[in-house]
């Protein structure tokens, strides 16, 4: 957005900056900041609109500790580079000044003249609200006022977010769900997406959203994770409080919000972070620990107390100033070793001579404390793709302190499975009941993420094997095995109606591709699931126990089929789940149930509605008093080519 420059021209004495004594950050705040223990820097660093003995102007402080001399420039002041100087009150490293006449709007950068090696730069504000659009890399003055209108939602989110609550997450990426082809292809704003996302979720029946990271970042194509405004929503949809009307309605409607954060690494950007003052302020100097390898990006220097109460606060902020539901971490993997994506001798140790990097450990675990102790009611989730332990159990027994984390081994061992032909699956049952070893060792989500239909992975759908009508049903006996496995839900956009492409990121989802039957039964399927998963309190009461989940056969290998029973808290929450895995149908197959009566068929994947073969159990069926798979009990059942079916007692 382009701001008219209405005061370039003004009197020297109504750009000079009011004295330091007026400043609004306290010794109390300084001392805070530079012990690693402010977590509410949005508060105090960046530009804040303001009036001071009765003039209106903006508060601007930034952290420079090896500074020269630190100015702010701008449309205000004809991008003059020396006519706002900033000043240093104490040895805190922050610089700060009020200038009046400088107003919400104005476009403005910091000039920071190095005391080393003559370097002089111009950066954006690391704590602003608000940017320029890219290719653009102005701060934008701006303030966080909204009238929120979620006051009940926020009022029982404590009891509704609960890890024994029904949790299906929809993940999807603001700048691709869905675009305007007749208007040059153009995003749709955050309050053009509000009201369609709403009704699409209502309709689909997921309870969360989860978007990829809105933080403002200068690279579109890095879907948000090389980011550089750690404190604002990308203004490429959008103004922050349009953002925050996007919020407000998807919590008007009962749909939590989930963000994507990213404190494992940021890029090299001239007017980002790197190399702020003239020094490596932000990141490690040594590029063995300074720089990533992998994303080609620079490392926070996680054991630097300012830095941590920068992230910190970073991550308090979107929970706080937007009311976001859950923040999920990205590349934990990669802050916790530190030899991560590094061969011998392009990493050093720690004090102790392991590859575990204490200082992240340490900054993990007070952000996880933090976001629990001010925001009850949030989750915190982890993608953390290895086996380290107690990744979502509590600080004080020792664990990093995330409620939930991506169970990443399940999503390999299952695609792996499922693209396999059929009639080579008997060969590899383990890949499919395997997760059930380690199911309980931490609170897993089940992603199917945006990862695993990107860089020529093809899409879930083309990942299917067989024929049109294999490929189909194959993803629907994938979704139903999913949602019957213990663990909360994820599923990318696109990935709920079939889309055959890989997601690109530059347009739409094929949302035509609804319109034919296949498609259409697919989206349906997704939804019924979804019903299933927030009625049913077997599949979601008990996810994380043992007691919420029993085998009936894991062994029937050469049928390539599994049962197993869901568990709620009472006796007779119970569902039965039965996946055939193979083309082939089952006439007679015969499963041990515990009680008596008759199971009702709540869900059959291959029902005509969802473009099957009409195949079932007509409505279910009764338990007989034989026994079977160790049971008193037993049913006798149609199993579906490719299916799923759930019974209910």
């Amino acid at each position: 957005m382009d701001t008219e420059d209405k005061h370039s021209s003004l009197p020297t004495q109504m750009k000079s900056m009011v004295p330091a004594k007026e400043s609004f950050i306290s010794d109390f705040d300084r001392h805070l900041f530079n012990e690693g223990t402010h977590f509410h820097l949005y508060e105090k660093l960046g530009a804040h609109p303001m009036v001071i003995d009765g003039s209106p102007g903006t508060f601007f402080a930034v952290w420079a500790p090896n500074a020269k001399s630190v100015s702010v420039f701008g449309d205000f002041n004809g991008w003059n580079k020396t006519d706002h100087p900033l000043s240093q009150t104490s040895n805190s490293g922050i610089w700060e000044g009020f200038f009046p006449a400088v107003s919400k709007g104005h476009h403005y950068k910091y000039h920071i003249i190095s005391n080393y090696n003559r370097y002089h730069v111009d950066k954006a504000d690391p704590c602003a609200f608000f940017a320029e659009v890219s290719p653009q890399k102005a701060s934008i003055v701006w303030d966080l006022a909204h009238q929120w209108s979620d006051k009940k939602w926020m009022a029982g989110r404590q009891e509704r977010g609960g890890l024994d609550k029904p949790m299906s997450i929809y993940e999807m990426h603001l700048g691709s769900w869905r675009r305007k082809p007749e208007e040059n292809n153009r995003f749709l704003t955050y309050r053009e997406i509000a009201p369609l996302l709403v009704d699409y979720i209502k309709e689909m029946g997921f309870t969360h959203v989860e978007f990829m990271p809105v933080t403002e970042h200068p690279f579109y194509g890095s879907w948000g994770y090389q980011t550089t405004g750690y404190f604002a929503p990308t203004s490429r949809y959008g103004t922050p409080q349009d953002f925050m009307y996007l919020v407000d309605c998807l919590h008007q409607n009962d749909i939590g919000v989930f963000l994507d954060w990213v404190p494992s690494h940021f890029p090299s950007d001239e007017h980002g972070l790197g190399y702020f003052d003239g020094t490596h302020l932000y990141e490690h100097a040594d590029s063995r620990l300074g720089f990533h390898p992998e994303w080609k990006s620079l490392i926070f220097n996680y054991g630097r107390n300012e830095v941590r109460s920068f992230l910190v606060s970073s991550a308090l902020f979107w929970l706080d100033k937007y009311h976001i539901d859950g923040l999920r971490v990205d590349g934990v993997a990669s802050m916790l070793y530190l030899d991560y994506s590094r061969k011998n001798g392009e990493w050093l140790p720690n004090k102790f001579g392991g590859r575990e990097n204490l200082e992240a450990i340490s900054l993990l675990q007070r952000f996880n404390e933090e976001a629990y102790k001010n925001f009850p009611g949030i989750q915190t989730v982890a993608e953390e793709s290895t086996a380290w332990p107690m990744v979502s159990r509590p600080t004080y027994v020792g664990g990093l302190g995330f409620g939930l984390k991506w169970n990443m081994g399940w999503m390999h061992d299952t695609l792996e499975y499922a693209s396999k032909d059929p009639v080579y699956r008997k060969y590899q049952h383990d890949l499919l009941t395997f997760s059930l070893i380690y199911a309980f060792n931490e609170n897993f989500v089940l992603p199917l993420s945006h990862d695993e239909v990107v860089h020529c992975k093809s899409s879930l759908l083309s990942k299917m094997p067989g024929d049109m009508w294999q490929k189909f049903a194959n993803l629907r006996v994938l979704y139903g095995y999913m949602w019957g496995h213990p663990g909360k839900k994820l599923l990318f956009m696109g990935d709920e109606f079939g889309q055959w492409g890989e997601w690109d990121c530059d347009n739409s989802l094929d949302w035509h591709v609804t319109g034919f039957e296949q498609h259409n039964g697919l989206q349906k399927y997704v939804s019924d699931l979804n019903r299933l998963l927030t009625t049913e309190p077997a599949l979601y009461q008990v996810d994380f126990d043992w007691k919420g989940f029993e085998w009936i056969d894991f062994r029937d290998a050469e049928g390539s089929i599994i049962s197993f029973l869901r568990r709620g808290r009472s006796e007779k929450d119970l569902l039965v789940f039965v996946c055939n895995f193979t083309p082939v149908p089952r006439f007679g197959y015969r499963l041990g149930v515990p009680f008596p009566g008759f199971y009702r068929e709540v869900l059959n994947s291959d029902a005509l509605f969802y473009w099957g073969s009409g195949m079932g159990n007509i409505g279910g069926v009764n338990a007989e008093p034989l026994p079977f798979h160790g049971r008193p009990y037993s049913i006798n059942i149609t199993l579906p080519p490719l299916s799923v079916a759930v019974f209910k007692i």
